[in-house]
C-alpha cells in the first residue's frame, strides 16, 4: 500500500484461493461484492494457472494488468503457489508501481527473512 497512493487495495492468496494478507486504502469503497472479489481471484488464479502451461516455451510471467473504465488490476506472481492482486484507481500510473513491487517481491525473495 506504501507504494503509491492510488492502490486502492491489494491482497496476497494462494492458488487454491485462500486469503492469506488482505488490506484496503482506507475510506476506499469497493466497487465490487465480497462474492464477486471472490470470483476476480479465482479467475486471476485460473490466468495464471493458464499462462504457467506455456511457461516452459515462453519463460515465467512476470505480471499482468487489465485497465478498466474505473480501476486497474495488476496480478503478479511471487513464487509457484502465491499471487499478489493489486487494484488501483484508473487514472494511476502503473508503471512504477509495478516496478516498485517487482522490486519488493525480488528483495524480499533474496533475503534470509522471505516474503511477508
Amino acid at each position: 500500500m506504501a507504494i503509491d497512493p492510488k492502490i486502492r487495495f491489494a491482497t496476497i492468496f494462494d492458488m487454491d484461493g485462500n486469503i492469506l494478507h488482505s488490506e484496503h486504502r482506507k475510506g476506499v469503497e469497493n466497487f465490487l461484492s465480497p462474492e464477486e472479489s471472490k470470483k476476480s481471484l479465482q479467475l486471476a488464479i485460473n490466468a495464471w494457472k493458464s499462462r504457467n502451461e506455456v511457461s516452459n516455451k515462453i519463460g515465467q510471467g512476470k505480471y499482468a494488468l487489465v485497465e478498466y473504465e474505473k480501476i486497474k488490476r495488476i496480478t503478479m506472481p511471487i513464487d509457484s503457489d502465491h499471487i499478489l492482486y493489486i487494484t488501483t484507481d484508473a487514472e494511476a500510473d502503473h508503471a512504477p508501481i509495478i516496478y516498485r513491487a517487482l522490486r519488493i517481491k525480488q528483495d524480499a525473495l533474496h533475503s534470509p527473512e522471505g516474503m511477508p
